[in-house]
């Protein structure tokens, strides 16, 4: 990779901390990936002393191939690269003692969590638990504990879930479990307050390149300072335009107070893109400079000028899915096998707005690829088999104990689980402890303690192996046992249980080739798996499909052809936003979507929508009268030109009837 004068300047850096901001598109995973290289080759930093954290598993895989490339494999032994809960995960399992949790701790995913949160406050319906669960999140990010809540509560319905939060929290522990922001929060605590293990850290990666940093919370952020330590020893990437996760906690303004912590920190700016054509960028440019800016760039391209970018007003939102879905078949006609269908993408607000898109293709027999749907780990009989694992690798885990206890039915009824848990309460110990208890069985149903007493000696002899025997082989001889296949053929109709145990298969196979590469035993996979679900699960397959994603999901991709539809009032920006008097995000959101775009962009909007039942009629979005207005050509709406001129209905009529008459022959 060549790099231009300013990326060479962000890899040749040393002298202090150095925030790289890097506008969309401008290569800041090469920047990355070369100063790892400079800083192990050239400058003789050991490879264990530096670390590159980034957000996503997806974004860690990428920097891992690149550098594969550029190192051998000697001089990237114990090279750290990976996501800040994975660094996190780390710190915990060796500083274990330190936080009153063992090595094999459990991590719990949203699903679990949710489920002991709305047994604390009583309710299962939707809404409030994930509310309750959003905000105890929230609450985590910024390192606040129950008690800081209860001090400054605004509200009773604050003053009560401080309390639900404090209640989670000591059962997490006496399941010996963290939830995914634990794993970050847990480690910037003990750095924070146990300075002898901070220095030991410091000491262990003297240099950390921060991926995203604008999408860094209160904890990342407060983590990456402990790490660095006063001396700043750190290469932070980011971009403010693009900071969009204020919703899950992200702060843009560390960026700010990063200048502030580090007054001796340098700054350089990447402004040269190298994905997108001058007119994409000039609109982007326009659109964004309606924010107020932290630090001021202007994007800029050697790409030519490009295609005027097409706005276009549909009739509703079922012509909108026709119409955009009319245009990716004629894009690909006329490429023919020079244009994939993986180079389109349809990009969208809110996951509601995919289902016409998905019906429109499927009636066209486009091939498609939704971003987000049901990750791999997230399917009930991945969640089945990983249960087992956990409770192999912590017998505290009291969900896992549950599921793995009925799953597959076994004569272990509800009357038998009641008494465990009752005791399990009164005598504040775990469920696997109640069930190797005399006092806690001589309680149950003799058929119950005699069913349970065959899954305690099967779950004993399987712990015994974890740590010598190889993760594919245990797993298969404990599928094997529970005859767990029989279970899914049995309980699924038709075809779903082999799809089922396919699935299955593929998780032991994996776990085969985790043990035999990685070298980890099932205890270590254990926790590896958890983390894999949090940003992504399993890796999408790369199909030829068209891409439909959300605006948020779609950062970090481009593709030559980009359609961003739903552009209106309500939708983008979001009604919330408009409500609020907050639509800073929502244009950053916009200029997200502007930016994945490499050769071609067109919006959407519709002239009326459908809103529960009742015809709406929205104004087309506020940043598109924001933008340029002779690089846009507006099409659809009265005063303007028809979507479909006269000349391109009849060259559609005339193929259309040569078509039919083709099949007719």
């Amino acid at each position: 990779m060549k790099l231009n004068p300013q990326q060479q300047q962000a890899v040749n850096y040393l002298g202090g901390p150095l925030l790289v901001l890097a506008g969309a598109g401008s290569g800041k995973t090469g920047v990355i990936t070369q100063k790892i290289k400079h800083l192990i080759v050239n400058v003789g930093y050991p490879a264990h002393q530096v670390a590159a954290i980034t957000f996503t598993n997806k974004a860690a895989k990428e920097m891992q191939e690149r550098v594969a490339k550029m190192l051998s494999k000697k001089q990237a032994r114990g090279l750290t690269i990976c996501t800040f809960h994975s660094l996190g995960m780390r710190i915990l399992r060796e500083e274990a003692n330190a936080v009153r949790y063992k090595k094999n701790f459990s991590i719990l995913d949203s699903t679990d969590s949710a489920k002991i949160i709305g047994e604390l406050i009583g309710s299962s319906g939707k809404e409030a638990l994930f509310k309750a669960q959003h905000q105890i999140s929230l609450w985590k990010n910024d390192l606040k504990t129950p008690e800081d809540i209860l001090a400054s509560a605004a509200n009773e319905w604050e003053r009560q879930l401080a309390k639900v939060y404090a209640s989670y929290q000591a059962t997490l522990e006496s399941y010996q479990a963290v939830d995914f922001d634990d794993l970050i929060r847990l480690p910037a605590i003990l750095l924070r307050e146990n300075s002898e293990i901070r220095h030991k850290w410091q000491k262990k990666l003297r240099y950390l390149l921060v991926d995203e940093c604008q999408d860094t919370n209160t904890c990342q952020f407060t983590l990456m300072k402990l790490l660095t330590g006063a001396e700043g020893m750190f290469t932070a990437v980011g971009d403010d335009d693009q900071s969009i996760y204020a919703w899950r906690g992200a702060n843009m303004e560390n960026l700010r107070q990063m200048q502030e912590d580090y007054p001796q920190m340098r700054v350089i700016k990447l402004e040269q893109n190298y994905r997108s054509t001058a007119r994409i960028l000039k609109i982007a440019n326009k659109v964004i400079e309606n924010n107020p800016k932290l630090f001021k760039k202007t994007l800029w391209s050697q790409f030519g000028i490009g295609e005027v970018v097409k706005v276009v007003a549909c009739q509703n939102e079922q012509h909108e899915a026709e119409w955009v879905v009319s245009q990716i078949a004629k894009q690909k006609a006329v490429g023919g096998d020079k244009t994939k269908y993986a180079d389109f993408a349809v990009l969208y607000r809110g996951n509601h707005q995919a289902r016409l898109f998905e019906e429109a293709l499927r009636s066209a027999r486009i091939p498609y690829q939704l971003s987000g749907g049901q990750s791999f780990f997230d399917k009930a009989e991945i969640k089945d088999v990983l249960s087992y694992i956990r409770l192999i690798a912590n017998p505290d885990d009291d969900p896992a104990f549950l599921r793995a206890v009925t799953t597959p039915k076994r004569g272990i009824g509800e009357a038998t689980l009641g008494k465990l848990n009752s005791y399990a309460h009164e005598h504040e110990c775990s469920l696997y402890q109640t069930a190797q208890t005399e006092a806690a069985l001589a309680a149950l149903p003799a058929a119950g303690r005699e069913h349970l007493a065959a899954f305690m000696e099967m779950m004993e002899r399987y712990r015994s192996r974890a740590e010598t025997d190889d993760a594919g082989g245990l797993i298969n001889n404990l599928l094997e046992e529970t005859a767990y296949e029989n279970h899914l053929l049995n309980s699924e109709e038709g075809k779903a249980g082999e799809i089922k145990w396919r699935n299955v298969g593929d998780l032991t196979s994996w776990l085969a080739r985790k043990g035999g590469q990685d070298g980890k035993n099932i205890l270590e996979i254990a926790q590896t798996i958890a983390l894999m679900t949090l940003l992504e699960g399993k890796d999408e397959d790369e199909n030829d499909a068209v891409k439909l994603s959300t605006l948020h999901a779609s950062k970090g991709l481009e593709y030559p052809y980009v359609f961003l539809v739903g552009c209106e009032e309500g939708i983008l920006p979001h009604s919330d936003s408009i409500e609020e008097a907050n639509v800073e995000e929502e244009r950053r959101l916009m200029y997200v979507g502007i930016t994945r775009a490499k050769r071609q962009l067109t919006l959407t909007h519709c002239i009326k929508r459908k809103k529960q039942g009742v015809w709406q009629f929205p104004d087309p979005s506020r940043f598109i009268d924001e933008m340029p207005q002779e690089d846009i050509k507006i099409l659809g709406r009265k005063d303007s030109e028809p979507i479909v001129s006269k000349e391109e209905g009849r060259s559609n009529l005339a193929n259309l009837r040569s078509m039919l008459a083709a099949k007719k022959g």
